[in-house]
């Protein structure tokens, strides 16, 4: 959502705000002026992320509605400063309406809305995911080995959660159409491709090597331990932990940075970022905001290393 640009929507009370704002408090023309500049912005923010109609209704407004805001605020360019009074400028509006009754509940008064320095996810260059994703095989060609592969390949080409990687079944993957079923957050199901390379260590993992693990125990999941059983989140971890440092890469690698490393490489190639957010799982598009800031910071590196006079 950087450079909203559409029409601010009708906003009960702002006016009566800006009135206390110049009489009781004696704020200058220019003050008050910002103040809805900012008031402004968070109500177009509210109706573009279709949360309330194109009429601000307050008693609608939730904290989570402020939390995203706040993330949003993050992802953008704006120097902590005016984070801090544009965050300021909400708190104090919210907490004019709580105090004149037109709004039961003031949202910003159980929250901190102070500015926190932006913690970016982590992630690996794109030949660093090559690398660890192929590596299983390099190294041995036991079933264990095949399943490491079909899972690091399905993690990168997906973006699934690592939750939801080792909770599917056999029946979520569809090798005819390359592309696999997950239930998400609150239970929201999503449709995601994968690329040939996925599938074919997929095929060859369900084909050859799935059914020498297969116990009692192992039921319809998909991708088994040593054991028959499901493979666990920390069993996952382990294995990425495992292929990572035989590749020397940083011991800050996560199962999330696959999960990160897919939307990063997807942006960096030109990928709309709606379609990102879809594709991740993400209700809000300020929670896929957060990966246009590395690739900012991939551009200028580009730059820096690309231009003559840098």
């Amino acid at each position: 959502m950087t450079n909203i640009k559409l029409k601010a929507p009708n906003i009960p009370f702002l006016s009566e705000f800006l009135d206390y704002l110049r009489v009781e408090r004696g704020y200058s023309v220019h003050t008050i002026e910002a103040y809805k500049s900012d008031i402004d912005q968070f109500a177009t923010f509210l109706t573009c992320q279709q949360k309330l109609s194109s009429l601000i209704r307050w008693n609608r407004l939730s904290e989570e509605n402020l939390y995203e805001f706040q993330k949003f605020l993050s992802t953008e360019n704006y120097k902590p400063s005016t984070r801090s009074r544009k965050l300021a400028s909400l708190k104090s509006f919210l907490g004019f309406l709580h105090r004149t009754g037109q709004i039961d509940n003031d949202p910003s008064s159980k929250i901190s809305l102070r500015v926190t320095r932006l913690k970016l996810p982590h992630t690996i260059s794109i030949d660093q995911a090559i690398a660890l994703v192929t590596k299983p095989l390099s190294v041995s060609t036991t079933p264990i080995a095949s399943r490491d592969e079909a899972m690091l390949q399905l993690a990168y080409a997906s973006g699934l959660r690592s939750s939801e990687l080792i909770n599917l079944n056999l029946d979520d993957i569809d090798l005819r159409a390359n592309r696999v079923r997950c239930l998400g957050k609150g239970n929201k199901e999503r449709i995601i491709p994968f690329h040939s390379l996925a599938a074919d260590r997929l095929g060859e993992y369900l084909n050859s090597h799935r059914i020498k693990l297969v116990t009692d125990l192992s039921g319809k999941a998909l991708f088994l331990n040593s054991r028959g059983g499901r493979i666990t989140r920390q069993g996952y971890w382990l294995t990425l932990k495992k292929y990572a440092q035989m590749l020397n890469l940083s011991d800050n690698i996560t199962p999330h940075s696959l999960r990160h490393s897919f939307a990063t490489h997807l942006l960096q190639g030109g990928a709309p970022i709606r379609h990102v957010q879809e594709l991740l799982g993400h209700a809000s598009i300020s929670s896929t905001q957060i990966y246009t800031h590395i690739t900012k910071e991939f551009v200028r590196e580009e730059y820096e290393t690309a231009h003559p006079r840098s």
